[in-house]
């Protein structure tokens, strides 16, 4: 009877964790569709930059963010999640920044942190951090915390120190799918800043009136100006849109992780049901046994 008990028992922890899973398994659906709504919502604002853009585009060749400077210190900015159970999603990234790392030994890496897993990556193999900004990042995530991260990443390439900023990340393919990494944030070109708007907007129509746009403005103070202040808007909205595909993949990865472990309590639940018949039927037959041979004894006295 107390094998029965024991795999009773344990029917009634797999069952609890089968509904644990599941309930985060919906959390990380709901939490991935919101990062992929919130990286569809700013079209039209894109729409209106790529207007201006369009005006101050001839005048960004010596542009500071598109300088590349002789340096041979590359800022590594690492997202990762701030816990696990999401599957190889942190693994992954932690995987891509030490094929990097051996990719390219004449560079010597400095690092800014996202979430805890990552800092605790640059700790353990002893680099340097810069920053961490795990406390402040969220599921909820805020422009003025990207403001905060970018502002710092300006600060230090455009000081010179660095020859390059590099991001590593989970790439948001589909809900089953992320690939990691290692996307060369800064310096930047024209053509790469153009692309990036236009695949936002993903509008043939909207795209093609804009460059049939012929209309003659006056910019006050001055295309240089207006430079400085429009393209470090363009630079946050991109870095906003890689965090939101980084906290996409975490929640699919958690998501698929969290099916995956709720489909296998289910199939470990059955197990147990079907070896807890056995044991109980195979006590009943027992005990039926013992009553048959007990009559048996007592019709022979």
């Amino acid at each position: 009877m107390s094998n029965a008990k024991e795999i009773k028992r344990k029917i009634g922890s797999i069952q609890n964790t089968a509904k644990i899973t599941k309930a985060m398994e919906l959390i990380s659906t709901v939490k991935m569709k919101k990062a992929q709504e919130l990286a569809l919502s700013k079209k039209d604002f894109v729409l209106e930059m790529l207007k201006i853009f369009g005006r101050i585009e001839e005048f960004l060749h010596d542009f500071p963010y598109f300088s590349k400077f002789e340096s041979k210190k590359t800022l590594a900015i690492v997202i990762t999640s701030n816990k696990w159970l999401c599957g190889g999603y942190n693994v992954n990234v932690l995987k891509k920044v030490n094929e990097y790392v051996k990719d390219n030994v004449s560079e010597k890496l400095e690092y800014i942190t996202l979430w805890k897993k990552a800092s605790a990556f640059v700790a353990r193999t002893g680099n340097t951090l810069l920053a961490d900004f795990s406390p402040e990042f969220t599921d909820n995530i805020d422009p003025l915390f990207i403001k905060s991260v970018t502002r710092l990443i300006y600060e230090k390439y455009l000081s010179g120190e660095y020859g390059k900023v590099v991001i590593f990340y989970n790439y948001y393919v589909n809900s089953i799918k992320q690939v990691p990494i290692a996307r060369e944030f800064l310096p930047i070109d024209d053509a790469a800043v153009r692309k990036y708007l236009e695949d936002v907007v993903n509008d043939p129509e909207a795209l093609k009136e804009i460059k049939n746009d012929v209309t003659d403005y006056i910019i006050e103070p001055s295309m240089e100006a207006i430079a400085m202040d429009v393209i470090p808007i363009i630079l946050d909205m991109m870095f906003y849109d890689i965090v939101l595909e980084s906290k996409a993949s975490e929640h699919s990865a958690r998501m698929v992780a969290m099916k995956a472990a709720k489909d296998n309590s289910k199939k470990i639940a059955e197990m147990l049901t079907l070896a807890y018949n056995k044991a109980r039927q195979g006590l009943i037959t027992r005990e039926v046994s013992e009553i048959v041979a007990w009559v048996e004894a007592l019709k022979d006295s």
